[in-house]
């Protein structure tokens, strides 16, 4: 009977003095997003210093330069807008030196955009109206149409022109006639316009279909799900749009995605339910999103709801110190029967002393053993480090042997121009040298890891569905697709690296692990991160 009391009244405290965690698992998984956003941050920012290494390659081509900067700008458009409009103004400035109108449109449309998400509405309108519509290649009309679409509705939601609004809806019609129809785009564009157009149950129906077809890591979906939280907001249904508002935000969140909606209007949701503590947090990390994107309209209006919501927080605030004070006396009368519960507990220790003796006597010789497997799963670790560092250094040497090989060719080519063409022109042709040495290397690679790993194959066609397995041709220990996934399991899982060890484009390397990928028995987006376990003694999962 005391035990019970003494239970009774220590839950009684923990439910008065902490808060209850979040009810539905929407919630708990955002707050954990929300938790992990430098994580999320730290991989954005790792994606962005490769791109910027390749930029470093010697002897790239203007386009590949250009393309280079204009993957920068996407990873920046929704994350850091200045540093977006930084690569994009290099592109300008390629394409003018280059003659080429459609990479100088191209361009001109990215910057428009980012224009008109920093404010520059007159920067944006002139960089638009420049764009001759009927001299555009067909596949820039999506962009062009798309820019405008967001111009008219950024301009509109700045001054509150009705005209702007209506101007944006027609872009949205020129948009749905040259997107492709079966593409996300095209489908989430047509169900924005239905919602718009009054057509609630049509457009819900298609946004929760195209929800179910996304995963968090497509920023798409956070449109969809912000949409959605549109809708029921209109309804006056809390719940939900809470709910979809979460889900977008969980998806803008772990894309990186600074120039987004979500949270603020998951700010004002949960002020409106009266949670002023999560109001508070969302509403500070929109306007801190806001202002490190550099979107001014998102900082507007952001700042008409932080004083109302800070406000309310600060109230909160200041009650919930004096009830701290009541829960004190509270805890304080309870702590007297916490020392009475002591002081029983004390008694009952008294008469298991006896064997507690004899458990540390256990937990030595336990403490012994754990040590002595510590150290043995140490030298395990360390063996496999070796010869995962064994294999890389291994493969630059390789690739290095390969260089000088077509540096040679290159070398004599050179001399084949100053007029020693009768010696040198048979050899200048041919590719015998370097294709001998490649075709050595990729054997010496699949003999020494499958000497690592000698199973591999057997293993990694567990993972595969039986009637697709691959298997090496009669002579080969790997095959091409075999030795993609070989180079991810010793950790090279860029593309641009495996393609370039492997001489195919990223294009062709690219098709090759969709390509098994889509014959993965279980979970596509974990197949590789599988494949990296193949031969550890202690898999991840």
């Amino acid at each position: 009977m005391k035990n019970l009391i003494l239970t009774v009244c220590l839950l009684l405290v923990g439910y008065i003095a902490f808060p209850q965690n979040k009810r539905d698992s929407v919630s708990s998984r955002l707050n954990e997003v929300m938790d992990n956003r430098p994580f999320y941050t730290a991989n954005k920012e790792g994606r962005i210093l490769t791109l910027k290494q390749l930029l470093r390659i010697s002897k790239l081509s203007p386009e590949q330069i250009y393309d280079i900067n204009m993957k920068l700008c996407n990873e920046y458009k929704k994350y850091k807008s200045d540093s977006a409009v930084f690569y994009i103004q290099k592109n300008i400035a390629i394409a003018k030196k280059l003659n080429n109108r459609k990479l100088q449109n191209k361009a001109n449309i990215e910057l428009a955009w980012l224009y008109s998400t920093e404010g520059l509405y007159i920067e944006s309108k002139s960089l638009l109206d420049n764009i001759d519509r009927f001299t555009l290649a067909a596949d820039l009309l999506p962009n062009y149409y798309e820019c405008y679409n967001a111009f008219c509705s950024h301009y509109g939601q700045s001054n509150n022109y009705t005209v702007y609004y209506t101007k944006s809806e027609l872009y949205r019609d020129s948009l749905l006639k040259v997107l492709d129809p079966q593409s996300l785009n095209y489908q989430i564009t047509f169900a924005t316009k239905i919602l718009y157009q009054g057509q609630k149950e049509k457009a819900e129906k298609a946004l929760l279909s195209l929800l179910e077809k996304t995963t968090d890591k497509n920023p798409e979906r956070g449109v969809i799900a912000y949409f959605l939280g549109v809708m029921y907001k209109d309804e006056g249904n809390l719940e939900l749009q809470k709910k979809y508002f979460s889900i977008s935000a969980i998806t803008d969140v772990e894309n990186s995605i600074k120039d987004n909606a979500s949270l603020q209007s998951l700010a004002l949701t949960y002020y409106k339910i009266g949670d002023i503590d999560q109001a508070f947090k969302f509403i500070e990390a929109a306007i801190n999103d806001a202002i490190f994107c550099n979107v001014r309209y998102r900082t507007v209006e952001g700042s008409f709801l932080y004083p109302i919501i800070n406000a309310s927080f600060q109230a909160k605030q200041s009650k919930q110190r004096m009830e701290l004070r009541l829960y004190l006396i509270l805890i304080s009368i309870l702590s007297l029967f916490l020392i009475a519960g002591i002081i029983y507990v004390y008694k009952q220790m008294k008469r298991v002393s006896k064997i507690r003796k004899e458990l540390h006597s256990t937990n030595k010789k336990l403490n012994k053993l754990n040590r002595d497997l510590q150290h043995a799963n140490g030298n395990l670790y360390e063996s496999n480090h070796i010869k995962e560092e064994y294999i890389a250094h291994f493969f630059d040497l390789c690739s290095t042997y390969i260089d000088k090989m077509e540096n040679y060719r290159k070398s004599l080519n050179k001399k084949a121009t100053n007029n020693q063409m009768d010696e040198l022109l048979k050899d200048l042709r041919s590719t015998v040298v370097v294709e001998n040495e490649l075709e050595e290397l990729y054997k010496t690679f699949d003999s020494i890891f499958l000497n690592l790993y000698p199973t591999f194959v057997k293993d990694f066609n567990v993972l595969l569905a039986p009637e697709l397995q691959i298997l090496p041709k009669r002579g080969e220990l790997l095959n091409t697709e075999l030795r993609i996934f070989a180079l991810i399991r010793l950790g090279i899982t860029d593309s641009v690296k495996i393609a370039s060890f492997l001489r195919y484009s990223l294009r062709t390397v690219y098709n090759y692990r969709t390509k098994v990928r889509n014959r993965a028995v279980d979970s596509r987006d974990e197949f590789e991160e599988t494949v990296k376990e193949i031969g550890t003694l202690m898999p991840n999962r």
